[in-house]
């Protein structure tokens, strides 16, 4: 029976000296045993607990107690799991007993205590798989309780391999091709993995089995397409596709578990024109970085990206801004060397049907009356279509009848901080609005000639 963990072991004679434990654990191996030579039911030796680190894979042994034969008592089948509460075990006083006690309020979240009585001594166990403490403390437990050694889960009492004790590795940092793996699988414990400078075509399938990324840095390689299965990394925060060879990003990473969990997404210096209408459900977003890719446009729905703070799409192809851009309220905003139009609210492009075709009647009145609406009830393509509706002034829906124009707005509207976005100190961009009627326009065009008669 072995076990791995953190362990720490704490003299009880410390506090009398006037000295208390470090109050950390190191990573170690736990196995529960007999000496090598030592025959299961022969006489002599009892059992005992052998701690390994990686400063002592030799191991310190602590004895548990006497099997059967040696003046203990027999047990009999698999004892309970021990209780989540602390415990004093008593046996019958023919068992030479050697765990003072049992703590394990926590064993729940990989935590326990063991207190030998010689040496005067607390097993401090923590960080280590519930399911698997529990097993290995009902083991020591009977053990203790002098069950019979052919009953017990005994491991060999040998010295443990240098993978055994070692703390396990979190972070690899991969920056020429000579030195990525091609034979070795990655740590499963890795969370931050940077493989730059490293050519990759594409993203190796292996990276796509480590389930505790949270930082996954790809940058200055040539891949050109995603798979979906980035998706299935649940716990990844940030994620640096910097210099490749990307033309897109797919819908399908949009609508997986990157929703919950992406923080940061780094798609600049890539060859994207435009993104995924379902990219804006990474709702987690806090920092975007697009620039030097070659977007004609941004997310229609950007300001449903409400936890967005940085935002860089810098040395693109924009002409204007989305009218949803307006919902934004960013830290940082960097929009230079894009080719804004000049806007001219005074040349609207006018797509009016006259009078309104019934899906648009129906698209109008269920967007502003909030009718629930989903794929079960409704065709994938009108879903899509509904998804895309545009919002006029007055707050009312338009699906594909409206007036647009673009308008002047100061970027300081949306951001605290502003790049310039051209060699002439300008900060302001062009804006698409959207009018659901002949009417809305007419009030917008009184007020702006007003404003500036």
């Amino acid at each position: 029976m072995r076990l791995q963990c953190e362990v720490e072991v704490v003299s009880r004679l410390l506090p009398t000296c006037g000295l208390r434990g470090r109050g950390r654990g190191t990573r170690a191996l736990l196995s529960l045993g007999r000496p090598p030579g030592r025959a299961p039911g022969g006489g002599g030796g009892g059992v005992y607990l052998m701690v390994c680190t990686a400063r002592d894979r030799v191991g310190a042994r602590y004895k548990v107690g006497t099997g059967a034969g040696e003046g203990g008592r027999s047990g009999t089948g698999v004892g309970p799991l021990v209780p989540p509460r602390p415990l004093m075990s008593r046996c019958a006083p023919q068992v030479q007993e050697n765990i003072e006690r049992f703590f394990t309020r926590f064993v729940e979240e990989g935590k326990a205590t063991v207190r030998l009585r010689e040496p005067a001594v607390d097993v401090c166990l923590s960080k280590a798989n519930a399911s698997n403490l529990k097993t290995f403390l009902s083991a020591v437990r009977l053990a203790h309780q002098g069950t019979d050694a052919g009953a017990l889960p005994l491991s060999a009492l040998v010295p443990a391999k240098t993978s055994e004790v070692e703390k396990p590795k979190a972070k690899m940092i991969i920056t020429s091709r000579r030195d990525y793996p091609l034979t070795k699988n990655f740590p499963y414990s890795l969370e931050h993995l940077q493989a730059s400078y490293c050519k990759l075509a594409r993203i190796d399938t292996r990276v796509l089995c480590l389930k505790k990324l949270r930082k996954l840095d790809l940058s200055h390689n040539h891949i050109k397409q995603l798979p979906a299965t980035i998706g299935d990394l649940v716990c990844l925060q940030e994620l640096n596709l910097h210099d490749n060879h990307l033309e897109s990003f797919s819908g399908a990473l949009c609508n997986s578990t990157l929703q919950k969990s992406l923080q940061f997404l780094d798609l600049s210096q890539n060859k994207i024109k435009a993104l995924p209408i379902q990219f804006c459900q990474l709702r987690e977003l806090v920092n975007l970085k697009l620039d030097d890719n070659e977007l004609i446009r941004l997310p229609f729905k950007i300001g449903q990206l409400d936890h967005l703070r940085f935002l860089s799409a810098a040395r693109n192809k924009l002409p204007f801004l989305p009218s949803d851009f307006r919902k934004l309220c960013l830290e940082n905003l960097d929009l230079f060397g894009n080719p804004f139009e000049q806007p001219n609210p005074l040349v609207p492009n006018i797509q009016l049907k006259i009078p309104l075709t019934l899906l648009e009647c129906a698209a109008r009145a269920t967007i502003n009356s909030r009718i629930p609406y989903g794929c079960h009830l409704l065709p994938s393509h009108l879903c899509e279509d509904l998804e895309v509706a545009k919002t006029c002034q007055c707050g009312g829906a338009c699906l594909s009848s409206f007036i647009q124009i673009t308008v002047t707005m100061n970027l300081h509207h949306v951001a605290h901080t502003v790049v310039l976005v051209d060699n002439m100190g300008g900060t302001e961009a062009p804006i698409i609005c959207y009018f659901c009627s002949l009417d809305c326009y007419s009030q917008f065009l009184d007020r702006y000639l007003q404003s500036n008669g």
